[in-house]
């Protein structure tokens, strides 16, 4: 399936104007990488999965956010936010400057 391109056109608003980002489709979706480190992405039914430090995660985790699962395995780090936790452009945008920021932090590539 697709990824959600409302979505995708709304994170691409969020994160405008950040240097360093490239979009690229992965994993079934639409990526957005800064300074090489996927930092979000859009996938289908309107989902989106981001990057942050494996230390933060378990706390983020509630209702509309779930740890990400690849082939049966949970991987830290990374997190499904349901259309529920994206529903407001403030919402993205909260989840995007945490992403962004996560992905500056780490070594370029």
């Amino acid at each position: 399936m697709a990824y959600d391109e409302g979505l995708a056109a709304r994170i691409r608003d969020a994160i405008d104007g950040e240097p360093g980002v490239v979009e690229k489709r992965m994993f079934g979706g639409l990526a957005f990488l800064v300074d090489g480190h996927m930092a979000i992405a859009a996938n289908s039914g309107g989902e989106a999965m981001v990057h942050l430090h494996p230390d933060v995660t378990d706390e983020l985790i509630g209702p509309h956010v779930r740890a990400t699962v690849m082939r049966g395995r949970e991987m830290r780090g990374w997190l499904d936010l349901d259309a529920e936790a994206t529903a407001s452009d403030v919402e993205l945008a909260q989840w995007v400057r945490r992403t962004v920021e996560y992905a500056r932090s780490l070594p370029p590539k």
